[in-house]
């Protein structure tokens, strides 16, 4: 089984995008994010026709996730208790036994900005409502746009950007707080010291130069990581295909036995 998670950054700019990428890699669940459109202007139809269903949790110009299946799943939980204001931003599946979940984390700006501590609010919700929803001795997988650096390592510039917006002391503690529930970060878990990156931004040549931040992520539960084989940073898929501008984030990928 192959799960995914992305974030697509507009998804009427890159569904062409999107679908040859679904065509090429034959996901089975995938977790997209920042859909920017409402439920009623999802293309269900044409996601159809690919072979996935699709559940949504859209929001006009901004936010929004998705869950793409091959199967049908059951959709559990639309959006964070408590963190309506935010925006549209937490969808959970269950398919099968594996309790799916990803989300579109605040981006806090800066830390000088007043959506900071919303999103460090918001990261509270979340650990919260995992450990009032969920179990952590159940496979349980929770994915998407963290906007958090997790570790220096995570960083193309810890130097330079340590203590700045994704690489704070208090983002990273609340990050932490969900490894200390009981999730495990995917990748890190079978490369802990090599550096990949799955964002980069558009200006200054940034994926070419290797300026990257790793801020999305696949977590998951020890019954779920015990299953996983495989985290791969999809970078062909940060470039542009067949003429078609890719977003500025990488689908990340995970094998499940």
């Amino acid at each position: 089984m192959r799960i995914a998670t992305w974030n697509v950054n507009g998804l009427r700019a890159r569904l062409d995008y999107v679908m040859h990428w679904l065509e090429a890699r034959q996901p089975d669940l995938v977790g997209l994010q920042e859909l920017k459109l409402e439920d009623e202007q999802f293309p269900h139809a044409l996601f159809q026709a690919a072979g996935y269903h699709a559940a949504t949790y859209g929001q006009k110009a901004w936010n929004g996730v998705a869950v793409l299946s091959k199967k049908p799943v059951e959709i559990t939980q639309r959006g964070l208790p408590g963190e309506d204001e935010l925006g549209s931003r937490l969808i959970t599946a269950q398919s099968g036994d594996l309790s799916f979940t990803t989300i579109y984390l605040p981006n806090g700006k800066s830390i000088e900005h007043d959506d900071y501590p919303k999103k460090l609010a918001w990261l509270d919700s979340l650990a919260a409502h995992f450990q009032a929803q969920h179990e952590a001795d159940k496979p349980t997988v929770l994915c998407g746009d963290f906007n958090i650096c997790p570790a220096p390592i995570d960083s193309w510039n810890e130097d330079l950007l340590g203590g700045r917006i994704f690489h704070t002391e208090a983002e990273r503690d609340r990050f932490q707080a969900l490894l200390d529930w009981g999730f495990e970060d995917a990748f890190r878990k079978l490369y802990p010291d090599e550096q990949k990156f799955s964002w980069w931004d558009y200006r200054g040549g940034a994926f070419h130069r290797k300026q990257g931040l790793r801020i999305d992520l696949i977590l998951a539960t020890e019954p779920a990581m015990s299953r996983i084989s495989e985290v791969t940073v999809d970078r062909d898929y940060r470039k542009k295909v067949d003429g078609l501008t890719a977003s500025d984030h990488a689908p990340v990928m995970a094998e499940l036995g």
